[in-house]
């Protein structure tokens, strides 16, 4: 996959083993920001930014 390849949320989910909607709502509840927003209101995610959200996620306090 090209480094500036831009995932959709079940490609991004499929990658990490997450499911679609809960990546879906973590960006909805401003936990996670996707690279890109489209006009149609569809996130779009680099993924090396995403699993680094990911881990800076895990190591925030409840």
């Amino acid at each position: 996959m090209s480094p500036d390849r831009l995932l959709t949320t079940p490609e991004a989910a499929a990658a990490l083993g997450l499911s679609e909607r809960s990546l879906s709502r973590w960006a909805k509840e401003g936990r996670l920001m996707p690279t890109v927003v489209t006009p149609g209101n569809q996130y779009r995610w680099d993924l090396d930014e995403l699993r680094e959200q990911l881990r800076a996620l895990r190591k925030r306090p409840d």
